[in-house]
């Protein structure tokens, strides 16, 4: 079991999947999910999936590769707000996630049928099926995560993170199974505090992790003293 966010954590499971296929189970942060352009990005679960599906453009560290915005753009011209890109096909991947939670189906037996219809061989585990959101603090107020990122720049300083909805979440059957069942627990290499923080922070994550036979080890994201990329050292 590999504890990940989009990035580190990710790069992380493509290359144990190699090692392992479909013995490997992916715990992906959902705290920076949004409803943007009309659907529901989960960019973690989404990011875990490209690259164990070999889709991701590694070159941007998100988004799939060789995909092009034209929906996005002509969403632009017809008034959209032009902040938050999805290509495509990632497009694509929100509009069938939208469909099925109306149809009432769980975020994790959705993030399952994504990835299994993407080629990946493991399986990608949102940390919980209730809605978790981060917030960031900054001198100018309170700001949603993906504002913050990507809106923001990421620029403004940080001065508090809270997890709005933390308190009604819950590990999923799925990940009470997985983490029962590990050989080996790795908490990938992405940022500690709004990628690995919240999957830990769900109530019951870590008697979970404590109380699991396996060995839990954890991977820093610092190198020689410093992060590689991303905004990690100013969390």
């Amino acid at each position: 079991v590999v504890l990940a966010g989009g990035t580190g954590g990710a790069k992380l499971a493509a290359g144990m999947q190699e090692l392992v296929g479909a013995g490997l189970s992916v715990i992906a942060n959902t705290g920076d999910d949004v409803e943007a352009l009309g659907v529901h990005v989960s960019p973690d679960p989404d990011l875990c999936t490209y690259w164990l599906a070999g889709e991701i453009d590694a070159e941007r560290g998100w988004g799939i590769a060789g995909d092009s915005f034209r929906v996005f753009e002509r969403m632009k011209e017809l008034g959209a707000p032009g902040w938050f890109g999805l290509s495509d096909l990632d497009l694509a991947t929100c509009l069938e996630r939208r469909r099925r939670l109306d149809g009432g189906e769980r975020p994790t037996t959705i993030a399952a049928a994504i990835a299994r219809a993407l080629g990946g061989e493991a399986t990608v585990l949102p940390m919980c099926d209730e809605p978790v959101r981060t917030r960031v603090r900054t001198p100018q107020g309170w700001r949603e995560f993906q504002e913050f990122l990507v809106h923001d720049g990421a620029e403004p300083p940080i001065e508090e993170v809270e997890l709005s909805g933390i308190g009604d979440a819950a590990p999923t059957p799925e990940v009470k199974a997985a983490l029962t069942a590990a050989e080996a627990i790795v908490i990938g290499p992405s940022n500690p505090v709004i990628s690995i923080g919240p999957i830990l922070a769900v109530p019951g994550m870590r008697d979970l992790l404590a109380a699991a036979a396996a060995p839990v080890v954890a991977v820093s994201p610092y190198v020689g003293g410093a992060v590689i990329k991303g905004p990690t050292g100013k969390f």
